[in-house]
């Protein structure tokens, strides 16, 4: 390393890196788009561009080929706009596919390909390892001790023969804490990067997972340590390349600017759509321009954050504030060359074009339909936009209170006029019903807006939004009596609109964690349960259980004055239990429910001394009992255990089934009314206190 540049390090007068990766999976951005972020980069007071599109066949999968004299035409045109903004053009390249590390040849090429790079004006590298296969060919298990060896030889003969450049950068395979083994303070890879990469390069690092929730002072603090260097953080809050259906409008945010002195620079990879990065980059600069001297900026005291520097709600509504700018333009391609019609116009002595058919002077006449009239976009439209494609781990707050909403009303629709909620379950009914038409106005008012290039990356999120938003709409008018069920909700033949995800989304459906990750989280997040046969190591939690609940509830009666039930017997495991008529319910904290089954009752009878009549056991000879743990909310695992259960007995030949229940027992007399099948019956000699249902099979 030259001795001037290792004194620029030494003082500490490499700038901070900001800006923008092109990391995502997909179709690269186009070389306009390109230079437009330049401009907006050297607007907004960041630096710097990393070239790293996967998709570029020449940058990752043919690494190999030269770049054609059109294509070297191209970036040439690019690192130049990049340079006249003072934006820090970085090329990188990703050779972990297929390269063998030990072969002098493979090195060349590498050499070679960054060498014509370099002729095209670049002067900022970087090498990618990320997300390919740990293993290593035979040839370089001989070379190299560990696949960091390798990694690390290589970058450093490549960042010497480009002459130490002041900006190179190294992406680890291990780029996440999630990805070390066993940690990131015991990784023997990280260790090796660490202590083996030349000082003079600098290493991409996404946080603790690769889409990083929050990125706390402590975990950079450990990585540091780890890598003897300061890392560049490659930040995929905003990414959307892994899903198809996320689109991510949401403030930078849940990084302290407390990172910013520990850190050598923050890249965002956002989105693959290129125009709605607005939001993204915009607000990753005024985070980057946060004060980090302590001193206090006026900050919303609402923020969840609390950062003394930096207010994502304020910087989202700056973002908002400029972004509704752009879409007032009307010189982007597929832009009108005039405003919308109908939209108020300027005054001109201009007289149209008879082809001009927008401009029409057609005036309705009395009783006809008036003419439609675009509305303009507004920032609250943009703010509801944010709000519905907010984040990775987060809705905004409007589409959170949607859901709550949604949720609150299908739970009560039954019940309302039981329990004297009418009049709460109609105003919110009505507050939902204008968030929903909030929806319908904003996708009208982003489909009339001037700047057609944002609403077509726009435009296949926002459909998708305003459907789902009109079925759930349709479905609480339903609920609420006013009108006919929705066809499209309730039809066995629906219009495809109606439902989603096409075969991804049949697959997700067939899976047990399916919602398990949701971020609506009021109520909690779908459990998965596991249902299996009983077997006698289950005893003692069917007993447990069984003892929880005779005691839950205020104002009981105590057990041991209460009259047995027959199925007592049987849960305080008096009487063992046929696997083939027992199952287990089962969630990630343990055992939470059981479903037993007897298919001949009457020897339990008679071991409480119970009188049940003949006709009784003859018309319904088995006995069920159903019992699960208050955390257990959903009751769909309840009805499968039922169903299972009742197909088992069926099948040995029996008639029906009963069970007792007593009267304080709400939750399950509710649970079996819900059920449909099992209906009350009358027992002669029946203490008071208990109820016989029964279905038959």
């Amino acid at each position: 390393m030259s001795n001037s540049s290792s004194a620029k390090r030494q003082t500490g007068a490499r700038r901070f890196l900001s800006g923008v990766v092109e990391g995502f999976y997909g179709r690269p951005w186009t070389m306009e788009q390109r230079t437009e972020l330049f401009n907006r980069e050297q607007q907004w007071g960041l630096n710097t561009y990393l070239y790293a599109p996967k998709d570029d066949y020449k940058h990752r999968m043919y690494w190999r080929d030269l770049y054609s004299a059109e294509e070297a035409k191209q970036l040439m045109a690019l690192i130049s706009a990049a340079q006249q903004h003072n934006v820090d053009f970085i090329y990188a390249i990703s050779p972990g596919l297929d390269i063998t590390f030990s072969s002098t040849k493979e090195v060349a090429a590498l050499k070679r390909k960054l060498d014509q790079v370099k002729e095209f004006g670049c002067r900022s590298f970087s090498l990618l390892f990320d997300d390919i296969e740990t293993e290593m060919c035979a040839a370089d298990k001989q070379a190299f001790s560990s696949f960091a060896h390798a990694q690390v030889a290589v970058t450093n003969e490549v960042f010497q023969h480009l002459g130490e450049p002041d900006t190179f950068l190294f992406c680890p395979t291990d780029y996440c804490a999630s990805f070390c083994t066993p940690n990131v303070s015991q990784s023997s890879y990280m260790l090796t990067v660490g202590e083996m990469l030349l000082p003079g390069i600098d290493i991409l690092w996404t946080g603790p997972k690769v889409v990083s929730h929050k990125i706390s002072v402590e975990s950079i603090e450990e990585v540091s340590s780890v890598l003897r260097r300061p890392p560049v953080i490659w930040d995929n809050i905003h990414a959307n390349d892994y899903d198809p259906q996320r689109l991510l409008l949401g403030p930078y945010k849940d990084r302290p600017t407390e990172l910013i002195p520990k850190l050598r620079g923050v890249l965002t990879n956002p989105n693959c759509e290129f125009y709605p990065n607005f939001v993204a980059i915009h607000t990753l600069a005024t985070w980057c321009k946060a004060t980090a001297n302590g001193e206090p900026s006026d900050v919303d005291m609402g923020d969840e954050e609390q950062d003394p520097c930096y207010s994502p709600h304020k910087a989202l509504t700056l973002a908002l504030t400029d972004w509704l700018q752009e879409f007032m333009r009307t010189d982007q391609p597929g832009g009108p060359c005039r405003p919308p019609a109908r939209l108020k116009k300027e005054s001109s002595d201009e007289e149209p074009m008879q082809t001009d058919m927008g401009e029409c002077s057609y005036v309705p006449g009395p009783g006809e339909n008036p003419l439609y009239t675009a509305e303009p976009l507004t920032l609250d439209d943009l703010r509801l936009l944010s709000d519905l494609f907010y984040l990775p781990y987060e809705h905004g707050t409007t589409a959170r209170t949607m859901l709550q909403e949604l949720d609150w009303l299908k739970n009560n629709g039954c019940t309302a006029a039981e329990t004297d909620k009418t009049e709460e379950w109609c105003s919110r009914a009505q507050r939902f019903d204008d968030m929903c038409e909030a929806v319908v106005q904003m996708f009208n008012r982003l489909s009339n807006a001037p700047n057609r290039s944002i609403l077509y990356d726009l435009y296949n999120y926002i459909c998708d939004i305003k459907s789902g938003v009109g079925l759930a709409r349709a479905y609480v008018k339903t609920l609420g009596g006013q009108g006919r069920p929705s066809a499209q909700l309730m039809s066995d033949d629906p219009e495809p609109w109606g439902f989603r995800g096409g075969l991804s989304g049949e697959f997700q459906r067939m899976l047990p964690g399916h919602g398990n990750r949701d971020l609506f989280r009021y109520p909690p997040m779908t459990a998965v349960y596991c249902m299996r046969p009983y077997c006698p190591e289950d005893k003692m939690e069917v007993q447990r259980i069984f003892r929880q609940m005779q005691g839950a509830g205020e104002g009981k009666v105590p057990p041991m004055t209460q009259p047995p039930l027959i199925c007592d017997s049987l849960s305080a495991g008096d009487i063992s239990p046929c696997s083939q008529y027992a199952l287990i319910l089962e969630d990630e904290i343990g055992v939470c429910g059981y479903a037993l089954a007897l298919t001949d009752a009457k020897p339990a009878a008679a071991k409480i001394q119970r009188a049940i009549s003949d006709p009784v056991f003859e018309e319904f000879p088995s006995l069920i009992t159903v019992q699960l743990l208050p955390r257990v909310t959903d009751p769909s695992p309840a009805k499968h255990m039922i169903g299972r259960l009742l197909s088992s007995i069926r099948s040995s030949g029996s008639r029906g089934v009963f069970c007792e229940l007593r009267q304080s027992d709400q939750r399950m007399l509710d649970f079996y009314n819900k059920l449909g099948s099992f209906k009350l019956i009358q027992v002669a000699g029946l203490p008071r206190d208990i109820l016989a249902m029964a279905t038959s099979l």
